[in-house]
């Protein structure tokens, strides 16, 4: 379940972004939303799901672009760039693009995340100097880095490597760890690398590689962040693939239905060497051409709701936090809203699954159907143009008027009174254009 994540001096967020899926405080409502994990003798509180709106340009995609790269960056090990070319987010794999570009100075980049995995609190953070914006050769270095389990300090990385007590995790320490502690602190002390984190290779190998298995497998399993859902495509790998087999799952073809698809059914086609199979649309057999690639027959839509859908499922059967950039793209209002309202259901998201996703559509801002602590914000400022990220909750603090629950969320969005929307006129450009037409 993630609690919270931050960074600073990524893209447009050139100030620390804090996003917060635990409550705030004096929020009453929709209990449903607020899920509860039992850890030692606490309790610790996450929402399990959030809406991020903003004009275009603000810095929504940045939000989840950030998340992407924060878990490229941690599974790889490493600040040094990676040579994935199909990665549609272009700052996961080409580091350079990551610092505000309006910098003059070397400020570091920052990442941090806390969420909870097998009954534990896992915290993790890193800085790095990348250097300047698009600064392609210049000599990278980690600045820091700490990890903290249960809210107990593992260790630090500042100018040299601390580590605290390892009582908290030593169920956790590779085979016979006390007799070689000592030596194994001074052999990870001498043998840093700047471009490289300690979690995930020295930590992993020397301190406890299964820590490093289930925080790992949490970020590269349960956090699923999809950048650019609109790129995204769906292919699915099996086991024992036959050439030319054509495989029909059982549950997406009931879905498929629900969504609007009546006239044929769907399935995964394996054809090549690989284990790969790909969507195709399926016809009775009599039909010339039985089965044709999907994205020849079906519509945007409808391949957007496919691809998607699986992953809304392996989230809700696995606890998995699921967060898309602009997820309701070419899908129906109605659809998504009941697919909100099922991570809204307790009796069926049993395993605390979360949903975050940014949109542009205001039917969502419903005081029915999201707390004011899930609705987030994203602006721009008009001096600095650096991305500023707050939540509902948030008004009533810092001079601001408070927002009542029962108020109309969407009517005094519209009129401005949240801010993060811009009010646009294409009218001069086009008046423009047509006078010069008369002049020619």
């Amino acid at each position: 379940m993630l609690l919270e994540f931050r960074t600073k001096n990524y893209k447009s967020f050139k100030d620390e972004l804090i996003f917060s899926l635990i409550p705030a405080p004096k929020q009453k409502g929709l209990d449903y939303s607020v899920l509860e994990e039992t850890i030692g003798k606490k309790i610790y509180k996450g929402l399990c799901s959030a809406v991020i709106y903003g004009p275009n340009a603000s810095g929504k995609t940045n939000i989840i672009g950030a998340m992407d790269t924060f878990k490229s960056i941690v599974l790889r090990g490493s600040i040094r760039n990676d040579d994935d070319k199909s990665d549609p987010n272009a700052a996961a794999t080409a580091l350079e693009l990551i610092p505000n570009n309006s910098s003059e100075n070397n400020d570091p980049v920052c990442f941090a995340i806390k969420f909870t995995t097998n009954g534990m609190l896992v915290e993790y953070s890193f800085s790095a100097d990348l250097g300047k914006f698009l600064e392609i050769d210049y000599q990278r270095k980690v600045l820091s880095e700490t990890l903290k389990i249960n809210n107990s300090l593992i260790f630090s990385r500042n100018d040299g490597l601390e580590f605290d007590s390892l009582d908290t995790i030593q169920e956790l320490l590779v085979n016979a760890f006390e007799q070689n502690a000592e030596g194994a602190i001074a052999l990870a002390k001498s043998n840093l690398n700047d471009e490289e984190l300690f979690l995930m290779n020295g930590f992993k190998t020397m301190f406890s590689s299964k820590l490093v298995a289930l925080i790992s497998s949490w970020l590269d399993n349960k956090f699923m962040v999809i950048y650019r859902a609109d790129s995204m495509h769906l292919i699915r790998k099996f086991s024992d693939p036959k050439k030319k087999s054509i495989y029909v799952e059982k549950t997406l073809n009931e879905a498929a239905t629900y969504f609007g698809i009546n006239s044929n059914a769907l399935g995964y086609v394996v054809d090549g060497e690989n284990n790969e199979a790909k969507l195709f649309s399926l016809f009775h057999k009599t039909q010339k051409g039985a089965a044709i690639p999907a994205e020849l027959f079906e519509s945007y839509g409808t391949i957007r709701f496919v691809n998607m859908f699986p992953l809304v499922v392996n989230a809700l059967l696995n606890g998995g936090t699921l967060v898309v950039d602009e997820f309701d793209a070419s899908i129906h209002p109605m659809a998504l809203m009941n697919i909100i309202n099922i991570f809204h259901n307790d009796e069926i998201n049993i395993h605390h699954a979360q949903l975050i996703f940014n949109t542009h559509n205001p039917i969502f801002l419903n005081a029915n159907l999201y707390r004011r602590d899930e609705i987030k914000f994203v602006e721009r400022d008009e001096e600095t143009h650096f991305s500023n990220h707050y939540s509902l909750s948030d008004f009533g603090t810092a001079g601001k008027s408070g927002v009542r629950k029962n108020e109309d969320y969407m009517k005094n969005y519209f009129v401005d009174r949240y801010g993060a929307i811009k009010d646009i006129d294409f009218t001069p450009i086009f008046e423009e254009l047509m006078s010069r037409g008369k002049e020619v």
